[in-house]
């Protein structure tokens, strides 16, 4: 288990999601129940349903200058970025320091770039005339390092890979660099794109068309001292009171791992306290574990549920990011003048599980 410090709070969130560009767009989606889920468009893609992030173009976002190599899960995470820092006028928002830190979760990167210059490195004519402004694409610290590059940010740099627990991964982490006292601020969440090379991974782990929709977008939070956050003008959204991780062999075994886990984290004495869990909607058989794992904890508790997958499709390494985002929106929606705990819990089928539990501070409209 991971303890938090308790002066370092999240202060500010962005997304890039199947719902559109923007924190609003997400909010509104999850809000009106909305299904941002459809047929594929263009070739390569197994006959499964989809959930893309909707006419996003890495030039016509981000500009010309830079992006012409760039890949789709790079441009979304620049993109991001680029959103978090931003106040509402556009200019970069005050009190950020030069040294704050990136950690960005993800899967395996690009699957899709990776497997592409493979690919090429193979059929291309000798001597193998591939293309290398695409080799740095399929290096998994991509991302996070052409968005510290991108946006100027010369604090630790850093790729954390375990699938669906990424952003919870990314929390804990972004804590121990803060406890260890060497970042003050640190933006941490995760990315996912979609591509057929994803679509057609994911078909063959589950050999069946009937799973969740792939979906695709990046979730990212700006964690900071409270005294910084105050003294630049911003309110503290939600503390991050502890992070627990676990590993199961098996799905039998991921109901035990992942009850252990919460229990860590969610004190027997406040769980009736709960206000809000955010399911991981676990791919395949490991559903069944989280469900019985949840319910034998808080089957008698007056908790409201959250299921965001049901909305954007599987988004793999951004599916925790996207359930910590839609915990902050649903609180931004529900004010209320006490402070309210929030359970999200991640389950991937390699085996990784996590749980964290939030404090949404009091906000009134």
């Amino acid at each position: 288990m991971t303890p938090t410090d308790s002066r370092a709070v999240i202060t500010a969130w962005a997304t890039a999601s199947p719902f559109g560009l923007g924190n609003e767009a997400f909010r509104q989606g999850m809000a009106a129940e909305a299904v941002a889920v459809g047929p594929a468009e263009g070739d390569g893609y197994p006959a499964l349903q989809v959930a893309e992030v909707p006419d996003f173009d890495a030039r016509e976002v981000l500009g010309r200058k830079g992006t012409r190599s760039m890949d789709r899960v790079t441009a979304l995470t620049v993109a991001t970025v680029g959103r978090l820092l931003s106040d509402e006028s556009g200019e970069r928002i005050a009190g950020l320091s030069e040294h704050t830190a990136l950690v960005l979760g993800t899967t395996t990167g690009s699957a899709h770039s990776m497997l592409d210059f493979t690919r090429e490195s193979l059929i291309q004519k000798r001597p193998y005339f591939v293309d290398p402004t695409k080799f740095p694409n399929t290096v998994m610290n991509c991302a996070a390092g052409q968005s510290a590059i991108w946006h100027r940010l010369r604090g630790p740099n850093t790729t954390i890979a375990s699938g669906r627990t990424s952003a919870l991964s990314t929390l804990a982490y972004a804590a121990r660099l803060q406890r260890s006292g060497r970042v003050g601020q640190v933006i941490c969440g995760a990315a996912e794109e979609l591509s057929p090379t994803r679509a057609w991974l994911t078909w063959h782990q589950n050999r069946t068309l009937d799973t969740a929709p792939v979906g695709e977008g990046c979730g990212l939070f700006l964690l900071e001292p409270e005294t910084t956050a105050i003294e630049a003008g911003r309110t503290a959204l939600a503390d991050v009171l502890a992070i627990g991780t676990a590993v199961s062999h098996d799905a039998r075994d991921a109901s035990r791992a992942l009850k252990r886990c919460i229990e860590q984290v969610v004190p027997e004495a406040v769980r009736e306290d709960l206000w809000l869990i955010a399911w991981s909607e676990a791919p395949g058989e490991y559903a069944a574990a989280e469900e019985e794992a949840l319910a034998s904890l808080f089957a008698h508790t007056k908790a409201a549920h959250l299921y965001v997958g049901d909305h954007i499709g599987d988004t793999g390494a951004a599916s925790a990011a996207f359930q910590i985002a839609a915990v902050l929106a649903r609180a931004a929606d529900e004010p209320s003048d006490e402070p309210r705990l929030a359970l999200v819990s991640a389950v991937d089928r390699d085996g990784t599980i996590a749980a964290a539990l939030l404090r949404l501070r009091p906000r009134t409209r």
